[in-house]
């Protein structure tokens, strides 16, 4: 017995887990619900993608991606180059995106050697307050041949812009805020801001290459698969032997990962629902906003109101926004 179910008044306790990685009082089910829907949503994305590719099932054409020699990294340095590629032609593009921009720098350096072993394919680190020293994406350059490049472009949005060094630098740059506002974050409105961001460069023209949407795709089939296994463990009895098979059934990620992966959702309950519910939740207020508005919605305010306040709950956002497009219809047209 793995799952939090298991311990006394565990229903309850997973419940205190959720709100607190989500931000909300969404309960298990509805959660799990969500999952499924999202997982089986990718999976017809995915299977568009491998059919135009010319490959009519998601298994063989995940065996020919690990396969394919050029679908690889050749060097530290192409790694590296790739993740600026992606940076500069985002960057080009934030204007249209947003008023209100970073005025923090952003450097892609590789991973230092002492941690290249254990370190993630990238991270981001955020640069100081007072801007003497810029954002960083931490790249994992270490054994080139290993890494796929099909994730990097979704990865670069993720990390850089308009992600993570989006939300978190204008945050910093929030001169009215309290600190603790500036420098805090609630783990489902940071992810979530930066998996919807991954999103962003789609709407805007990227992903050209069909297998760096289908690496986009892989990636938040990922974050999907957490809803339904998360929520498997520690309230619908599952057992690991589940978790796994879940995961061999619907992504393409190695054995090593898929144990890890378990290993974290077993011992950090609800952690990893924030991803994919803050992700959901920003897109559904854009909607929200959109349909109210007409228009007049625009996306740059949208954004902008969005990471106007330093990271915050999901249910505060949702109240931010909802106080945004009433006093915006209020207001004449001009």
């Amino acid at each position: 017995d793995i799952g939090m179910w298991s311990l006394p008044d565990g229903a309850h306790r997973y419940q205190v887990r959720i709100n607190r990685g989500t931000t909300t009082n969404m309960s298990a089910n509805e959660i799990h619900q969500i999952g499924l829907r999202e997982v089986a949503r990718l999976e017809g994305e995915m299977l568009d993608i491998a059919k135009k590719l010319g490959f009519n099932d998601l298994k063989t054409f995940n065996a020919s991606v690990e396969s394919n020699p050029e679908l690889r990294a050749k060097s530290r340095e192409q790694i590296l180059d790739i993740y600026r590629k992606y940076e500069d032609q985002m960057y080009e593009q934030l204007p249209k995106l947003f008023n209100r921009l970073p005025k923090a720098k952003l450097e892609v350096k590789p991973v230092e050697a002492f941690r290249e072993k254990e370190a993630a394919g990238a991270d981001y680190q955020p640069g100081a307050a007072d801007g003497s020293r810029p954002g960083r994406i931490n790249v994992n350059t270490s054994d080139p041949p290993s890494r796929k490049t099909i994730s990097m472009e979704s990865t670069a949005y993720h990390e850089g812009v308009p992600g993570h060094h989006m939300q978190i630098s204008i945050a910093q740059e929030l001169a009215d805020l309290p600190q603790f506002r500036r420098q805090g974050g609630y783990n489902a409105f940071a992810e979530g801001w930066a998996l919807y961001s991954e999103k962003i460069g789609k709407e805007v023209g990227f992903y050209q290459n069909p297998y760096n949407d289908y690496g986009r795709l892989q990636d938040e089939m990922l974050r999907a698969i957490r809803l339904v296994v998360d929520t498997g463990l520690h309230a619908k009895k599952w057992t690991r032997e589940q978790v796994v098979q879940y995961f061999h059934d619907h992504s393409a990620i190695d054995e090593v990962e898929v144990q890890n992966e378990t290993d974290r959702y077993i011992v950090w309950p609800g952690q990893a629902l924030g991803y994919k519910i803050g992700s959901l939740k920003i897109t559904e207020l854009r909607e929200r906003a959109r349909k109210e508005l007409g228009d007049r919605f625009d996306v740059r305010e949208y954004h902008d109101e969005v990471l106007g306040a330093g990271a915050l709950p999901l249910d505060v956002l949702e109240q931010r926004i909802d106080a945004w497009i009433k006093a915006k219809k209020a207001t004449p047209s001009s």
